[in-house]
């Protein structure tokens, strides 16, 4: 798992040619995510504490995450890099 996230973080500096590349948690403000999702209560969409639950212990929740996101499948497609979605999938699945 470690070196999956040290892959993607890797891939997303290559990517925008930063040094740097974005935490979850950057990429879920930045991209725009807290105008409809909050950390503990349901704003437009679910908290992503709700989220995180209703995922839990399922193997195939970020892959399945990642698909609805980058293909607007019941949920705004998101204009971010795959690394991007994937870092901000794993921050709203750490979600406690």
């Amino acid at each position: 798992m470690k070196a999956t996230l040290l892959v993607l973080a890797a891939a997303g500096a290559l990517a925008t040619g930063s040094v740097q590349a974005q935490s979850g948690a950057d990429v879920f403000k930045a991209k725009g995510c807290v105008g409809c999702h909050d950390v503990d209560k349901k704003k437009v969409g679910p908290s992503l504490k709700d989220i995180a639950a209703k995922h839990k212990g399922s193997k195939d929740a970020e892959g399945m995450l990642v698909t609805k996101l980058k293909e607007g499948k019941g949920h705004p497609k998101a204009a971010a890099s795959d690394a991007e979605i994937k870092a901000a999938v794993a921050h709203v699945l750490a979600t406690k």
